[in-house]
Parts: structure tokens; sequence; C-alpha cells
């Protein structure tokens, strides 16, 4: 089968194309016939060799049908959404014809919806809705302030929390993003600074932060939050640097919940990928009332260009790269 391989750590000849063998079916995990699957950053980080793991065929998700299942889990022939379970850090993943998965790490998600849109869904929108509705307990008519906004993993919960009748306040560091959030559904829109709770009205009477920035403003989501109210910290736009001298007791607002969520623990125990509405919100898509259509498609042949695009932050959303 045609794959694409990481020959060594480093920039984007890094990536080169090779026929390898097809995985072998195995009990337990399911053999996988890719036709779409989304580009990640964690990827772009694996390729500089920035990352604990790294396979040599790397990609983290997928969706497309099911070739061999030798435990039952899934009949032949079954469109199926595959994500993390050691894709692309463990075992080889995505970026290639075929790839193998753990059974649970994989989930049904029979759509009639083109390969591309449902390639945007796994990784971004399974990771986005668990934080919203198990870590933040999000529901209708709560405020949330979404930090990081722009990303595809922002957009995609901006998205999902609008639709759950959620007030949205959104974060962004270009003010001429605000257009785009606004369509999406966020009521207001504020530029990304690390005292934010400091020039927001509603500072100590929002429910629910989700953080995507990281551990740089991680407290100043904190100040913002009502008694009860809750932060996720799900991201790291503002880079992995520690917070500096971090005293609980002396820097965090009493009353309040700090969270946090990452989608590696995905298909482990407590963490069922089943828990996670994939066929719901591909359904939500075709039926109109949720618009997870890709940024930016590429052919297979293509992904160098993927690349470049994510590296250079020119994205303004998911990508995603199809099969012809």
């Amino acid at each position: 089968m045609r794959a694409i391989v990481l020959e060594k750590f480093g920039g984007l000849d890094s990536l080169v194309y090779r026929d390898i063998p097809e995985p072998e079916p195995q009990a337990g995990q399911v053999v996988i016939q890719v036709k779409a699957f989304g580009i990640n950053h964690a990827e772009m980080h694996m390729r500089r060799g920035e990352w604990a793991e790294a396979a040599p065929v790397s990609g983290i998700e997928c969706v497309g049908v099911v070739k061999s299942c030798p435990g039952g889990e899934f009949p032949v022939g079954a469109k199926v959404a595959a994500l993390m379970g050691g894709l692309g850090r463990t075992i080889n993943g995505s970026y290639a014809e075929y790839t193998r998965a753990p059974a649970t790490n994989v989930a049904s998600i029979e759509s009639d919806l083109p390969w591309a849109e449902l390639a945007a869904i796994p990784e971004t929108y399974a990771t986005a809705w668990t934080c919203l509705f198990r870590n933040l307990e999000l529901r209708e008519g709560l405020l949330l302030v979404i930090r990081g906004a722009t990303s595809s993993f922002g957009q995609a919960a901006l998205k999902l929390a609008v639709n759950a009748g959620a007030r949205v306040l959104a974060t962004t560091r270009n003010r001429d993003r605000f257009p785009m959030l606004e369509r999406l559904g966020a009521e207001r829109c504020e530029i990304e600074r690390p005292d934010l709770s400091r020039h927001i009205p509603e500072a100590k009477a929002i429910d629910a932060v989700l953080d995507l920035v990281g551990n740089s403003v991680m407290l100043d989501s904190l100040a913002m939050l009502r008694r009860g109210g809750r932060s996720c910290l799900a991201g790291w736009l503002g880079g992995l640097d520690p917070i500096r001298d971090f005293n609980p007791l002396l820097q965090m607002p009493s009353g309040v919940y700090l969270t946090f969520f990452g989608s590696f623990v995905f298909g482990t125990p407590g963490f069922p990928l089943s828990d996670v509405p994939l066929q719901q919100i591909a359904a939500d898509a075709a039926a109109g009332r949720l618009d997870v259509k890709p940024a930016r498609i590429f052919r297979f042949d293509e992904i160098r260009e993927a690349h470049r695009v994510m590296e250079a932050n020119e994205a303004r959303g998911k990508m995603v790269v199809v099969h012809e």
C-alpha cells in the first residue's frame, strides 16, 4: 500500500511516499481503508521530533471503511471514524491507504456526508464535545468564554456550544477574525490578553471557560469565573511553559473548578469513545444544524503542502486530506 513515511525528523522533506505492507488483522483491532484524515498540530510536532512518540507513519485520526475486524466489533464495509489509541504515536497511523486501530478507538459514523466533511469530525469534535459537555457540564443559557476560538478546535467548540443554546464570548489575537467568529454565533469577541479578566464586564459572572491558550492565562481564566464556575484547560496556543512559582493556596480563587482534558485518553477505561455522540454530530451536520466543512482540502499527494500551510498558520480552520 502507499503510505507517507516519516523518514527523519525535520522539515517538510521528512515526509516521503513509500510502498509498505498493509496492516495485518489482529484480535481487538480494526483494519480500515482510509478515505480521508484530518491534519493536526501534533503531527507537525512529531515530524519535527518534538513529540515524545512518533511512529513511522503519522496521523492520529481518520474516517474510512472497515476492511477486517477479527473480533467482530464492526462489520466489514461499515463506515467508521478512528482516533488516538496510539495512532501515529506508537503504531502506524492514518497517513496511508490502510491503517489498523484498536477497536476501542473506532466508532461507527454512518452518513452520506462527503468523506472530507466526515474527516473534519473525529479528533476535533470528539475533544471539543467532551470538554464542553463532560468537563464543563455546558447546558442551554450558560455563559461560556472560549479562549483561542479561531483555532480549528476553538471553532468546533464554538459551533457545538451555540448549537446547544449557550451564550459564547470568543477571544482571538486578531481583530480581523471577529466577523468570522460572530458568523459562527459568538455573542461578542474580545482581543486575547493575559489579563482578560480585568477587561470584560462579565468578569466574576462567567459560568465556564474553555481555555485553549494554556498555562500562560490559566489563573486569569479562573479569575473571571463566578463561584461554582468551571475552567477546562485543553490547549497550549500560548506555549508550554509552566506557571512560575505556582501556589494554588495563594493564587487560585476560592469556590471555582479547574479541569483538564487531553484526547490521548480516548479509548481508555473511563473514557470510552462510545461516550462521544459522533454519529449525532454527523447527523446534525447532514441536517444543516452544524457546519463541519473543512477550511482546506488536500489530495493525498499534497501532504507537504498541507504541513506547510499548518506550519505557517494559514489554515484558518480544520484541514483534511482525501484519497481520490
